[in-house]
């Protein structure tokens, strides 16, 4: 039996988040605080002039039941997550979850992984200064005083390199909700990023095959991150998947359809199937002795999945043992 109007009235004003009851492509019926950020004359009106954002439109006129976030609605940067769920064939209620005391959260926890960083990063680097004088033979005072001083130096290094990735994961984060407004070659991405690796390629004896199309449209995004991105992606690849009888590297930017893509590969010794899920999660480590002999942080990919996250792409991970591993991030082009 199909609910009255007054029912439906009742339902709706008996919740505290902002509520509306869409018939066809109307504004049913609309509770006080949907009105209040809203507008007071949306009821009887097109829905279109009550939700003004593109995306939460198509999902509502499609018809379908779904969940998103967005901003935009009752401010710039105001996050909701906006929920459409099918009531009839013709009528459907939207709710709308205020997610502000959430982002503020969360912008407190990335806030102190940041000053933390920071804090640690000028004793850090004082260490290593000694570490490096202790270490070099002309200022030794003997073997075991050199062997300390280059371990100091070792482990220095891996707790700045860990608390640069937790900074700039906790830069990703701070900016996730902010679209990025630069147009970005990703076959420039991937021929710097290219050239900056070429330097930790010769020392692991590596070579990196490049195959780069050109006249690919551009992308909508950050250029420093997703820099970033083919770095990890190729450091990770020269690390872990490069070794005496498989040394070549191969990068490779395309166009596929509407997509643009860049993807990373080896003929290393691979990934167990079992760990693939896990692979972007922090500090998760396959094989932690041989991370730590790597020089690795356990966070490349964790920025990695972040970065392709703020740029609405998506991150696909194949490998099989003794097959080695191909890593392909992929974005919509402008």
């Amino acid at each position: 039996m199909a609910l009255s109007r007054d029912t439906i009235r009742a339902l709706i004003d008996a919740l505290d988040e902002p509520a509306l009851i869409v018939e066809d492509e109307r504004t049913l019926a609309a509770n006080a605080p949907a009105r209040e950020l809203l507008g007071q004359s949306i009821e009887g009106s097109d829905v279109r002039l009550a939700i003004r954002h593109p995306e939460a439109l198509q999902l509502l006129l499609s018809r379908q039941q779904g969940d998103m976030d967005l901003v935009g609605l009752g401010g710039v940067e105001r996050p909701w997550t906006f929920s459409n769920r099918r009531i009839d064939k013709s009528r459907s209620l939207v709710r709308l979850t205020d997610r502000s005391a959430g982002r503020a959260a969360e912008r407190m926890r990335t806030d102190f992984v940041a000053n933390a960083s920071h804090e640690l990063r000028t004793p850090l680097a004082t260490i290593i200064g000694y570490a490096e004088t202790l270490a070099d033979e002309d200022h030794a005072a003997s073997d075991i005083t050199a062997r300390f001083g280059a371990t100091i130096e070792t482990e220095a290094r891996r707790m700045l390199g860990i608390i640069e990735d937790l900074m700039s994961l906790s830069r990703i984060e701070a900016d996730r909700y902010q679209t990025p407004a630069e147009k970005v070659d990703l076959g420039e991405i991937a021929s710097i990023a290219v050239e900056q690796a070429a330097s930790l390629a010769g020392r692991r004896g590596c070579k990196i095959e490049s195959d780069i199309e050109q006249g690919m449209p551009p992308i909508t995004g950050d250029f420093g991150q997703l820099l970033q991105l083919a770095d990890n992606l190729i450091a990770n690849a020269i690390r872990y998947g490069c070794n005496e009888t498989n040394s070549a590297i191969a990068v490779e930017a395309r166009r596929e359809g509407s997509r643009l893509l860049l993807s990373v590969s080896d003929n290393g010794d691979g990934i167990s199937p079992e760990h693939l899920p896990r692979l972007t999660e922090r500090f998760y480590r396959v094989d932690s002795a041989r991370s730590r002999d790597s020089g690795g942080t356990g966070l490349g990919l964790a920025i990695v999945k972040h970065i392709v996250e703020r740029h609405r792409g998506s991150l696909d991970i194949r490998s099989e043992p003794g097959a080695g591993t191909q890593v392909t991030a992929s974005f919509p082009a402008s």
